[in-house]
């Protein structure tokens, strides 16, 4: 059967990040060149979903959509399937599989050990006890999403030596970094760590380096080590590979449980479900 990968950005107001995803889907083609991959974005781009969607069904039987998003907010579990449900309509003869986001996995996990060890190498005393962490999401409207970042931080301290790893998000929803900082520093932390849990760069992106530096002045006697963004990372690769070989392979499991989801309401950026996500 011929398919198409229909790769899905989250999509950004900087150009900069949407770039650096069809750099990614480019890279991605040359490690797979035996695929056919195309790339759309949610928003902020003129390649839509509904025009990404559209291209891939061209010459094929089969998209595969795979979302390059790290946590399942109202995106991935409303605009994509619905989206995907007016492809299916528009074009009745392919077939349209739905594979599940990235999500909080070992593979991720072990990524941001790396960067976490890396970033202490920078400070001069990398002492783990007297060293906090704040792993910074997006924030978002849905609990699922913003639980799915405090479980990746609750992962990185069963992990290190590490005895303060916080969550902290940019926006929707809090807390924010600078009140996770105040706490950190009355808790006696002398250094700390800011890990940003983002794919590509972009508007937030930007605005952390600037939070961070403003921190630098804030506390002059605290150093402060932050790393960047991770999606071209390794391990991102295989598990969008593994994504596409589940899919392919048709195991039910690791198909997206919004994909047809009959208590979805269709509204732009909530999904109340009576039922969980696995």
């Amino acid at each position: 059967m011929t398919d198409t990968i229909l790769l899905v950005g989250h999509g950004s107001r900087e150009q900069s990040g949407n770039d650096e995803i069809e750099t990614f889907a480019q890279q991605w083609r040359t490690r797979r060149p035996d695929w056919r991959i195309e790339v759309c974005f949610i928003e902020f781009s003129d390649i839509t979903l509904g025009e990404g969607l559209r291209r891939a069904a061209v010459g094929t039987q089969r998209v595969l959509v795979v979302p390059l998003i790290l946590n399942a907010a109202g995106h991935v579990k409303m605009d994509i399937p619905i989206a995907i449900d007016a492809a299916r309509l528009e074009s009745p003869s392919v077939e349209f599989l739905y594979a599940p986001h990235l999500t909080a996995c070992d593979p991720i996990l072990d990524i941001m050990k790396r960067r976490l060890k890396g970033a202490m190498q920078q400070l001069d005393m990398p002492d783990p006890t007297t060293t906090g962490v704040v792993l910074l999401g997006r924030g978002s409207s849905d609990r699922q999403a913003n639980g799915e970042v405090a479980k990746m931080a609750r992962w990185l301290m069963e992990e290190t030596d590490h005895e303060l790893v916080d969550i902290a998000f940019t926006g929707i929803t809090y807390p924010r970094l600078e009140k996770v900082v105040q706490r950190q520093a009355r808790l006696g932390m002398t250094q700390i760590v800011v890990l940003p849990y983002y794919l590509f760069s972009g508007t937030l992106i930007s605005r952390i380096k600037r939070q961070v530096e403003h921190l630098k002045t804030q506390y002059p006697t605290m150093r402060f080590a932050s790393t960047t963004y991770f999606g071209f990372e390794q391990e991102i690769f295989a598990l969008l590979e593994t994504r596409v070989h589940d899919l392919q392979e048709g195991k039910p499991e690791c198909r997206m449980p919004c994909d047809g989801c009959k208590y979805r309401e269709h509204h732009a950026h909530e999904h109340e479900h009576h039922h969980d996500h696995k």
